[in-house]
């Protein structure tokens, strides 16, 4: 039986490598794969009247076909500073604009630049994983403190660690299979 002043630490590792999962999670959406998500412009900042505001918070993002995004500004005079943004993502990206409407056509994936996702889904995992071994490596020392300073039966500190492990074991299995998918995905023509 683990007392509860070591439950309460290893429920918070729970929680910080939940975070990192759902952080890779949210990582791996914008990499695009195959077909138009609009998921993919997310993290573009735009300059819109002097502040960096999230795209999504200027223009409805759609995607009305396999291959085409469409930005729609509430705000017409953000138009140009959208396309600009658009642009300058780093994305690949070649937004046209209509005056109304920008249409982003996105080009079918080479062989090279899906090898170059991949490459890239694979160090987001990897960060990820680094992510859940620190926050386990954290969790241990805690413990190993809490069980000296309130004089807790070392057979606790055994049974807390082989917990945070089991913990550690299950969030790194969810990053490998979300890796895996978003690989497959990636590679399906």
């Amino acid at each position: 039986m683990i007392p509860p002043e070591l439950q309460s630490i290893i429920k918070s590792a729970d929680q910080q490598m939940d975070r990192a999962v759902k952080h890779y999670r949210k990582e791996l959406s914008h990499i695009r794969a195959g077909k138009a998500q609009p998921s993919i412009l997310d993290g573009i900042k735009v300059d819109y009247y002097g502040s960096q505001t999230p795209l999504n918070q200027l223009a409805n993002v759609s995607a009305p076909e396999a291959r085409l995004l469409t930005v729609q500004p509430f705000d017409k005079s953000a138009l140009e500073e959208i396309e600009k943004a658009i642009m300058s993502s780093g994305l690949g990206l070649n937004p046209n604009n209509d005056g109304n409407i920008i249409r982003i056509p996105l080009p079918i994936l080479s062989e090279e630049r899906r090898k170059e996702l991949v490459k890239r889904v694979n160090e987001l995992a990897e960060e990820a994983r680094i992510s859940i071994r620190n926050t386990r490596r954290d969790a241990n020392e805690e413990i190993e403190k809490t069980v000296k300073n309130e004089s807790l039966p070392e057979d606790s500190l055994y049974e807390a660690e082989e917990e945070i492990q089991s913990i550690t074991d299950n969030h790194t299995e969810q990053v490998g299979e979300l890796s895996d998918k978003k690989e497959e995905e990636i590679m399906t023509v």
